[in-house]
């Protein structure tokens, strides 16, 4: 059966027979509408962005444009969950390339400070903050969505706790913990414009160094600490 859905879903994604695809199907052609629209939101905030702006940006037409995205509402919301989507990606990616524990969570954690701090997300962030009041479930889907950073790293602890290198009772309260310690007030100073360029990388390195060797007290295997 799963071997028939993974079939369907790969034949779903595929063009006609003609080689084109359906009006509103192509991935690239999606893709390079919301990296237009990426560059125009963030350029210029949602309220003073139009469709106009963006379909000059992704180089198509309005009512290619139109196709694929039913008004500017929900491009952003498209746009924001892409990123989302990709920044998970990193993650994920960063806590695969080590065997040992304590260099996938400094992997980690490097890679996610350093995207969280970037002017880029920072300038996004600010963004979705403003439009919470008229858009309110999306911030709810870009922070707390079905995947995102912390059930990414909810699932490593999982199998981390599995393999008795960690002692955890609360999966979810300790992901929030890792995140909390390893982006310290970095995030919230940049967010808010105290710190106006994102920190070196020698400054993020010391963080999570520190932040490690608490979470380790905390929830590293007593046999572990004891060795």
């Amino acid at each position: 059966m799963a071997a028939e859905k993974l079939v369907s879903v790969v034949e779903d994604n595929q063009p006609s027979a003609g080689g084109r695809w359906a009006a509103g199907e192509d991935p690239a052609k999606r893709q390079q509408i919301l990296d237009g629209a990426r560059y125009v939101f963030m350029k210029m905030g949602f309220d003073a962005a139009s469709m106009n702006d963006v379909t000059r940006e992704a180089g198509v037409s309005k009512g290619t444009l139109y196709v694929y995205f039913a008004n500017k509402e929900d491009l952003f919301t498209a746009m924001m969950e892409d990123q989302r989507d990709r920044f998970v990606a990193m993650i994920r990616t960063a806590l695969a390339e080590h065997d040992n524990l304590q260099d996938s969570l400094y992997q980690f954690g490097m890679v996610f400070v350093t995207h969280l701090t970037d002017e880029k997300v920072i300038a996004a962030m600010r963004t979705v903050i403003g439009v919470r009041d008229r858009m309110p479930s999306l911030c709810r889907r870009f922070f707390s969505g079905p995947e995102n950073v912390r059930t990414v790293l909810k699932d490593f602890l999982a199998r981390e706790v599995v393999a008795g290198n960690l002692e955890i009772d609360d999966l979810d309260m300790a992901a929030r913990h890792f995140l909390d310690l390893s982006s310290s007030s970095f995030f919230k100073l940049r967010l808010f414009g105290d710190m106006e360029v994102a920190p070196p990388r020698e400054d993020i390195d010391y963080t999570i160094r520190g932040a490690i060797r608490v979470f380790m007290a905390a929830y590293g295997a007593k046999q572990k600490k004891l060795a």
